[in-house]
């Protein structure tokens, strides 16, 4: 029994030490050099998302104690790129060699950060458009931010309401997710008019996704994503001004201001007011080019944040008046077809989010919540058709955040809830319909922290009109190494339609809609593959990108406009219809402070209509953009220059109309060309502008507009601009 004792106590200590042994990590820091590494000292040891750390001794030498939680280690020195490695805690001795330190001797470094970039390092395929991008054009809202944007293609609804629409892929705006800081929006009854709702100047970034998106936003994403990042109290100016003019007559005013409330709370206020009052007929058709319209905009955000919990709120109303239509109509008398055609949009609008996030003890672990309400109402008239609307929506999303075993493995789940509510008038036929879609998600991510990326994702929702149905989604990123990295992705999209509010501008016609069949939800697969390479010419880097998507519908409402002249009809796709986008985007620049993009993307959209395959109307078959930027030296002049090249696009048919009243089966190519002078001062810029520059115009744009009660009278089939040439001037103003 003594002899067992006397054993304990040898073996004891012995397993204890060990014990401690496989509780630490150990190793040697070593700097690069000739004609060995030598121990570098004083280097800044730590684990990833924690306070634990640990500085190497005067032999490069170091231990910290093993985590349970984070496995990325970081080496930090002065003069030296950090370095981050995944230990799993076995690994024995450690042995790192940091990058040589940078020798400087008295030159001035200066670079250009990029103003739209693709992250090396996202996983999804991504544009980010920093409000640099943005200042480049007049940029009044979001409509007109696209301009310099190679992905995504900005055109008019129609010849008389000012409704634009977004293309992407090949595919109209309806089938791209709209989001305000990753919360579904500009849905339902702002889909037409949504893009002119939010202000140039309130943004700080947008990011433009391709393909599937992440299935934590939700399951309406099939052709890609955009969200808008709105200025935020923390790190926007203490004050900014932005004033515009245009010899069209429109005009704008856009502030925001900010608030240091206390330690825990910032807010920050931000209006736009803006208003063309000039009935201008540049084509001599009878009808304005443009709508004269008010809208005033003022939107109230707030930060807080005590220790481990933060949270935003914000509430936002706006309010436009919208009058189009002939010069002859008089909204004072009767609409009838002796006082002329006119259109009227009265819209008001009303927004509130809350976000709230708590952030565990445990790296990389959070609680997040978001919502928003939303009520929108229109009421409109176009010629003798009335239309009003009315919407309620609720949108609700728990997400909580983890990783398994390591951070190299992390997921995200949660709950979801959209709440719509419906109510439309078309003159006597009414529409109303409630739409509950609760949901559950769950996504992995997987990163080794260099090469491979891989985030894979699964949803299920309930639609209480339409049942269960399951949204899948898969991306991948693969770095061959720091200049070639490869993207794929694949997935499944679906969205309710909603017809009258996607498709206002048909109201503007004498041809009656028709539903043939109950519109079904929409769904279909989207594969994507992007390929990324990055060449280092004469010191500076061009950026070379390959994108190829396809899309496949499941079902698909059609809006068929070719069957019937008299009639627009509506029902679900019996047949094919797929989508297919190529595009290749190259970025460099050329000389000191000139930045030089140029892209090009080819399209193959086709759906079935009435059993005959065609290609889909008013999408453009190609088309190329060249943008110049240049910036003086001290920046104190930039010089942007833009130039859009659209290919042809199919016309719907218009063959059963007399002689007069026909259109060609496609319309021409055309170019539009851009450019904008800045000069900068210490708290203030000024600019001068023009766009369509070459003054091109879509000639007799409008059908029948010399009978706009007749039944051939149709002002969608719109495929180039309405107005001629714009030049404009404005003034930025900051107090940082």
């Amino acid at each position: 029994m003594k002899k067992f004792r006397i054993l304990l106590l040898l073996i004891v200590p012995i397993l204890f030490s060990s014990q401690l042994n496989a509780q630490a990590i150990r190793g040697t820091v070593f700097e690069s050099g000739e004609p060995k590494p030598a121990p570098l000292p004083g280097v800044n040891i730590y684990w990833s998302g924690t306070q634990q750390g640990t500085v190497s001794d005067e032999n490069g030498q170091f231990s910290l104690p093993a985590s349970k939680d984070a496995h990325m280690l970081i080496f930090s020195f002065v003069g030296f790129l950090n370095d981050t490695l995944h230990v799993n805690g076995d690994e024995g001795r450690i042995s790192h060699t940091m990058s040589k330190s940078i020798m400087l001797g008295e030159v001035e470094v200066s670079t250009r950060a990029k103003t739209s970039f693709v992250s090396r390092m996202s996983t999804v395929n991504s544009t980010t458009i920093t409000s640099g991008e943005l200042t480049k054009a007049a940029c009044c809202n979001l409509s007109e931010s696209f301009e310099t944007s190679a992905s995504v293609a900005v055109s008019y609804s129609d010849a008389i309401t000012g409704a634009k629409q977004i293309e992407m892929l090949g595919l109209s705006g309806i089938y791209t997710q709209m989001m305000a800081e990753n919360i579904p929006n500009l849905r339902g009854l702002a889909t037409s008019f949504g893009l002119n709702y939010v202000p140039g100047s309130w943004m700080q970034s947008i990011q433009v996704s391709k393909g599937a998106s992440s299935v934590i936003n939700g399951y309406e994403s099939i052709s890609g994503q955009i969200n808008v990042e709105y200025k935020k109290p923390k790190d926007s100016e203490r004050f900014f001004l932005n004033l515009y003019q245009d010899q069209m007559g429109r005009s704008e005013i856009n502030f925001n201001a900010k608030i240091p409330v206390n330690k825990s709370f910032k807010t920050m206020v931000l209006g736009h007011v803006s208003h063309n009052n000039s009935d201008h007929d540049g084509n001599h058709d009878s009808f304005m080019d443009d709508p004269v319209y008010t809208q005033y905009n003022l939107y109230n955000r707030w930060e807080f944040k005590h220790k481990r919990f933060e949270g935003q709120f914000g509430i936002k109303g706006m309010k436009e008046n919208r009058d189009g239509g002939q010069l002859t109509f008089d909204k004072d008398k009767p609409r009838d077809t002796s006082n002329g055609y006119g259109v009227k949009l009265a819209t008001d609008r009303y927004e509130s989010f809350l976000k709230t996030g708590y952030i565990f003890s445990r790296p990389a672990t959070s609680l997040g919540i978001q919502q928003q309400f939303v009520y929108h109402h229109l009421n409109s008239f176009f010629g003798l058709n009335d239309y009003t609307a009315e919407q309620y929506s609720y949108y609700g999303n728990a997400l909580f955040q983890s990783f398994i075993g390591n951070t190299k493995h992390t997921y995200t789940t949660g709950i979801s809830f959209i709440y719509d509510k419906f109510n439309e008038q078309l003159n006597d036929s009414l529409f109303s319909r409630i739409e509950r879609v609760p949901g559950v998600f769950y996504q992995y991510t997987y990163s080794d922290g260099h090469k491979l990326n891989v985030i894979a994702g699964l949803r299920a929702d309930h639609h209480s009109i339409f049942g269960l149905f399951f949204t899948p989604r898969v991306h991948l990123r693969y770095s061959f190494n720091e200049s070639l990295i490869l993207r794929l992705s694949a997935g499944k999209g679906a969205r309710s339609t909603n017809v009258l509010a996607e498709n206002t501008s048909l109201l503007a016609s004498s041809r009656r809609i028709v539903y043939r069949q109950v519109p079904q939800l929409e769904d279909a697969w989207n594969y994507g593959i992007n390929l990324s390479k990055h060449f280092e010419v004469q010191n500076r880097e061009l950026t070379v990108n390959v994108d190829v998507y396809r899309t496949d519908f499941i079902n698909q409402v059609v809006v068929d406009r070719d069957s019937d002249i008299n009639r627009i009809i509506i029902y679900n796709l019996d047949g094919v219809s797929y989508s297919n986008s190529a595009q290749i985007e190259a970025n460099y620049e050329l000389i000191k402070g000139l930045d030089v993009t140029a892209a090009f993307r080819y399209n193959d959209v086709k759906m079935t209509f009435e059993n005959s395959l065609l290609e889909k109307p008013l999408v453009n078959k190609y088309r190329a953009l060249v943008n110049l930027s240049y910036k003086t030296n001290l920046n104190r002049w930039q010089f942007d220059f833009t130039s859009q090249f659209n290919g042809q696009t199919r016309l719907p048919s218009t063959l059963a109309n007399p002689e007069k009243y026909q259109r060609k089966d496609y319309s021409p190519a055309y170019t539009i060309l851009n450019a904008q002078i800045t000069r900068y001062f210490k708290k203030w810029n000024v600019y001068l502008g023009s766009e369509n520059m070459t003054n091109f115009k879509q000639h007799h744009p409008i059908v029948a507009a010399k009978e706009p009660f007749g039944q051939y009278f149709d002002s969608s089939m719109i495929w180039g601009p309405v107005t001629g040439i714009r030049i404009y001037a404005g003034l930025r103003f900051t107090i940082e």
